[in-house]
């Protein structure tokens, strides 16, 4: 429970945990076909160290299937355009991963439109209506405008936690300044251009003193009279790219009415689907460790 919610529901930004185990475990993993199963291995790994850890009753795993057809992709189609898309073999391998989650009991979210940060945000939100905390595992940056007294981010694989103080600490601005703060900064990975030549240290800057993205873009003049080195430039540079900013917010905020389960049965752990695994776990060549404990996490769903 956070916040005095009665549940928390933990919400899964499943890509990460792929892309970490295809980066991490080598190759030589295989499926019955000859096909490389490392990420599928080592992200039915995490799967079961999480569950084994806090033993979730309410849990959804959500997967990136936008990768060229967000909705950001349409209000600027240079959005992610630097990215190169993934190889076949990774491709095949998150087909699998969405399979081994649906066949532990898991609550599977995909869009073609959404992205996964957006499921989760949507799941947060109608979370927030049913009264239920939620835990976000990840360690994205950009959650941090969702977090609040009900509702943290997890690192898994680093064990650090953070509620609204933490994402302060982190990134120097509130949650609710969060998407302000990234379309100030813009993002290279994503092709969010931001204003040229401001970064993270003066985006928290202008925003302890001007509260949000419009409020500064609206007394962009005063800009020149704080102190702090470049004022006078940085006033000059949100003058010429207002526009690149207000674009930049329209990329960087978190969409909240993604398609996701609005009762919070739609989250329910279940049971194993024996059946299922077993076909899946033999295709994945997946041994008797692995099975033993999907075999125990039976005994208290």
């Amino acid at each position: 429970m956070i916040g005095g919610t009665r549940h928390s529901a933990y919400l899964v930004d499943a890509s990460l945990y792929v892309f970490r185990a295809w980066h991490s475990i080598p190759s030589d993993f295989t499926d019955v076909d000859g096909h490389p199963v490392n990420a599928v291995h080592g992200f039915t790994r995490f799967l079961l160290d999480l569950l084994e850890r806090v033993k979730p009753s309410h849990v959804a795993i959500c997967f990136d299937e936008s990768l060229t057809s967000s909705f950001r992709n349409g209000i600027y189609p240079h959005y992610k355009a630097n990215r190169e898309l993934p190889p076949e073999e990774l491709v095949r391998q998150f087909v699998y991963c969405r399979e081994v989650a649906a066949a532990l009991g898991l609550t599977v979210l995909t869009d073609t439109s959404f992205e996964a940060d957006d499921l989760i945000g949507s799941a947060v939100h109608a979370l927030g209506k049913l009264e239920c905390g939620a835990i976000i595992v990840s360690a994205d940056k950009d959650f941090g405008q969702l977090i609040s007294e009900s509702v943290e981010q997890w690192d898994f694989s680093r064990d650090q936690r953070w509620n609204p103080q933490g994402i302060k600490q982190r990134l120097g601005v509130h949650p609710e300044q969060v998407a302000d703060f990234l379309a100030l900064m813009g993002d290279a990975i994503d092709n969010i251009p931001g204003v040229p030549g401001i970064g993270a240290k003066t985006a928290a800057i202008l925003l302890a003193h001007f509260g949000t993205l419009d409020a500064l873009l609206a007394r962009s003049d005063e800009v020149a009279f704080l102190r702090m080195r470049g004022a006078a430039s940085t006033a000059q540079k949100l003058r010429e790219h207002a526009a690149l900013a207000k674009l930049s917010r329209q990329l960087t905020g978190i969409a909240l009415d993604a398609p996701v389960p609005l009762a919070l049965d739609g989250y329910g752990r279940r049971a194993p689907d024996d059946s299922t695994i077993g076909a899946l776990f033999d295709r994945l060549r997946l041994g008797p460790m692995t099975r033993a404990r999907v075999r125990a996490l039976e005994a208290w769903v």
